[in-house]
């Protein structure tokens, strides 16, 4: 098996970018601090259950239970959808 360096020097720098992150939010405020921190909890929140959803659609799939879909109709539904802002 091949490793793809990329992917090993991801975390690091996954890393490296929460720790900058973390000490440019120290130097705020306190209620600056504090509001970051509940919008990226939030966001970690979102994230978990997003990656919840998909793996669940992906074990249906997995399982022969998904459905053809008509990607025009898709496409003309989202357009729509954007039309109206939604």
């Amino acid at each position: 098996m091949v490793e793809k360096p990329h992917l090993l020097c991801y975390p690091f720098l996954m890393v490296k970018t929460l720790e900058l992150a973390m000490t440019k939010a120290a130097a705020l405020p306190e209620a600056a601090q504090e509001q970051l921190g509940r919008a990226l909890l939030e966001q970690i929140d979102s994230l978990a259950k997003l990656r919840t959803e998909i793996e669940a659609r992906v074990r249906e799939l997995d399982a022969g239970l998904g459905e053809e879909l008509d990607i025009e109709d898709i496409i003309k539904q989202a357009r729509d959808e954007h039309a109206r802002g939604a």
